[in-house]
Order: structure tokens, then sequence, then C-alpha cells
């Protein structure tokens, strides 16, 4: 098996990383095909223009897991945010994406501890993270690692909402 290597991404790799993260939101959310508002939010959130500026804004947002140097997962940290429920400065779990064909082999994980050992080492012990309150797959996982529910909120999209679970974790040194 080839190694997986994790490490920071480089502005050189912004349109994979835009197409990585287009690819894993379609797959996981597109359970009716590919909606407009779906089409719009993708096309703006994970433009490559948005993954240039947020390495070039803080080279420490984005942790990419790599295969034969090519991008297969990638897990976003937001540092100047507040977490929803508790109204605290606190940094979020963003987006922990991982392509399907990839599954189960610790990937997602090991990138979770990436941004955990990250966080820490730049001073915080917490984080908190939003995720679909229909997503049982990335629910379940994120219990696994003792993330826990502390409230819910609405994520909108245009004309809609939905309602995603507002997870957090205390980080230990």
């Amino acid at each position: 098996m080839t190694e997986i290597l994790y490490g920071k991404a480089k502005l050189s790799e912004a349109l994979q990383i835009s197409i990585l993260m287009k690819t894993v939101n379609i797959q996981a959310y597109a359970t009716d095909g590919i909606r407009l508002e779906m089409a719009n939010y993708i096309n703006e959130r994970f433009s490559e223009k948005y993954v240039e500026e947020a390495i070039i804004n803080n080279p420490n947002r984005l942790m990419v897991a790599y295969i034969n140097k090519n991008p297969i997962g990638v897990a976003e940290i937001i540092y100047d945010t507040f977490c929803p429920i508790r109204n605290i400065k606190i940094p979020e779990l963003s987006k922990l994406y991982v392509l399907e064909r990839f599954y189960g082999q610790g990937i997602g994980y090991r990138l979770l501890k990436e941004v955990e050992n990250e966080l820490l080492e730049t001073g915080f012990n917490q984080l908190y993270l939003e995720v679909f309150t229909e997503n049982p797959k990335a629910i379940s996982f994120y219990e696994r690692q003792l993330y826990q529910k502390i409230g819910e909120v609405d994520f909108p999209m245009q004309d809609n909402t939905y309602k995603n679970w507002v997870m957090t974790k205390t980080l230990n040194q």
C-alpha cells in the first residue's frame, strides 16, 4: 500500500483541493441530485480562489492527506469564530473531507488528529464543528472521537435552511 502523508496545504495545490472539496460535498449532500442552491454554494465556497485566499491568509488553515503527493483528504480550521451555542471564541473544524474511494483507511481519523494537534500547538484546547443532522456516518465518526452534541443550528443556503448539530471537544495535551 502507498504511504499516506499529512501536511499543510500549499498554494500550488489550490485547484486540486478545490476539486476535492467539491467532489466530496456532492458525494455527501447531493441526495436529490445537484440543486441550484447547492451548485451556487459549491461554486462559491469551494472555488480555487477561495482555497488560495484561505492558504494565503492562514497557512495553518488547511490540513491535507496525500497519496503520491496528490490530495485525497482535507480538513479546514477556521480560527477566528464563535461557537454558536456557547458563544465563546474557539476554532471551528469547518470541513473534514476524504474522497470516498479512501474511506475506511483511517484518513479522516488522522486528519482530525492533525487538526487537534495543530490547535494544541497554537494554544487552543477546544474546538467545535457543525454536522448535518441527516449525516449519520459523520455524526457517528465524531462521537467515536469523543465530540459531544451541545445544540442545533440552522445552516442557511439561499432560500432554505438545514439543521446541523453543533459538537464540541476539549483537547488533551
